[in-house]
């Protein structure tokens, strides 16, 4: 298997204050992996260091073959060109359709050929169920609706790494468990998908490897099968 994410002895901070420390991860091409903990201790402040928005001070971190406490500013694009990452807050464009959100995001990141930019849309809509959507605008949508359009957008340049932060985190139970279901069918095709979440009734239904922060550290926990 070949590491996609690695950490060793790192420390996180934002600005002058240490959130997590002596951080020792790797995540493995293909996993799907949960990071959990309480509000505050530090899962965001995880997620941002991976996607380049905290610099890593201290210790080792690699990538998508990027390595992280020496990339500049200018390699943050191409870093999050290899990433997918979903937010919480879905953040679509509401001034213009689905579709429109979809092509913004191909033509930021240098696709120039329409037609090709025209497959894309419809093979990510797709792969999310909403093959149908394309002419919608996002506040004609419902959460759950808008958040697999957030994971169609983050499948657009073929990530090698899905990093989802708290994806669920503002839908319901149920719609919360049709948007896992896409991420999981994501993660048998092959992708790499790191997810930091509330959501315990989600891990039980979907085990896989876990990750905690608390009391400023992050480490795996096992989880006892029923």
């Amino acid at each position: 298997m070949s590491t996609i994410l690695s950490l060793k002895n790192a420390s996180i901070y934002q600005r002058e204050n240490l959130i997590l420390s002596n951080v020792n991860v790797s995540v493995n091409n293909g996993d799907f992996v949960y990071l959990i903990g309480k509000t505050g201790t530090g899962k965001s402040s995880f997620m941002k260091t991976l996607y380049g928005d905290i610099p890593l001070m201290e210790g080792e971190g690699s990538i998508v073959d990027f390595d992280l406490p020496t990339l500049k500013e200018n390699q943050i694009p191409f870093l999050r060109r290899k990433l997918g990452i979903v937010f919480q807050d879905f953040k679509l464009l509401n001034d213009r359709t689905v579709k429109g959100n979809l092509m913004f995001v191909l033509k930021a990141t240098g696709w120039k050929d329409h037609k090709a930019m025209d497959r894309k849309i419809d093979d990510v809509l797709d792969k999310v169920g909403m093959k149908d959507k394309g002419q919608k605008f996002p506040y004609q949508l419902s959460g759950g609706e808008q958040q697999r359009i957030a994971i169609a957008r983050a499948l657009l340049n073929d990530p090698e790494l899905i990093l989802a932060d708290e994806p669920t985190g503002n839908l319901d139970p149920q719609t919360s468990v049709e948007v896992m279901e896409v991420l999981q069918e994501i993660n048998k095709s092959g992708r790499t998908i790191l997810m930091a979440t509330h959501d315990y009734a989600l891990i039980l239904k979907y085990p896989s490897k876990t990750l905690k922060c608390e009391g400023s550290k992050v480490f795996e926990v096992v989880q006892r099968k029923g």
